[in-house]
């Protein structure tokens, strides 16, 4: 699964560099709805359960896996090409985020939107993959499947 392993490279290459250049609570502005910030996020996504989360980091990371194998058995399986890349990218953003958890007990985030003072939470390109990856799903999900042969009402009127 390329798709997986990209998504999950390009997460932890950005999130080492991210690590290795900004300082914590630092920002960067790079545009005028976009900035660079350091954080930690001990907590699942938008930081909840963070008290759980903190206590077992490992059981928040071995679920992720979980998630993730699934998601790929489900890539593996699924018939459109779409499907296969939205589960493997979801599947390869779980991975990031687990992998940060497991090592650090806590998901590196640095990438931060906003309009004027209104702040989206920070994040990072693990983030990014799994809701494309979502969206990519949702719509092939919405698209009538053309190998799947006449639909039913197509079958009774030609007869």
């Amino acid at each position: 699964m390329g798709t997986a392993a990209f998504a999950l490279l390009a997460d932890q290459v950005s999130k080492a560099i991210a690590i290795a250049t900004l300082h914590e609570q630092s920002l960067v502005e790079v545009t005028s709805f976009f900035n660079l910030t350091l954080s930690f996020n001990p907590g699942i996504s938008f930081g909840l359960l963070r008290n759980w989360v903190a206590r077992w980091p490992e059981a928040a990371a071995i679920a992720k896996l979980g998630i993730a194998a699934l998601l790929i058995f489900w890539a593996m399986i699924s018939r459109r090409r779409v499907e296969q890349i939205g589960f493997a990218a979801t599947a390869g953003g779980a991975l990031g985020n687990a992998l940060d958890r497991w090592r650090q007990g806590a998901v590196t985030d640095f990438l931060d939107l906003h309009y004027n003072d209104l702040h989206w939470p920070t994040f990072n390109l693990a983030d990014v993959a799994v809701v494309l990856g979502c969206f990519l799903v949702l719509g092939a999900s919405l698209r009538p499947d053309r190998r799947a042969g006449p639909s039913f009402e197509r079958q009774t009127n030609s007869n």
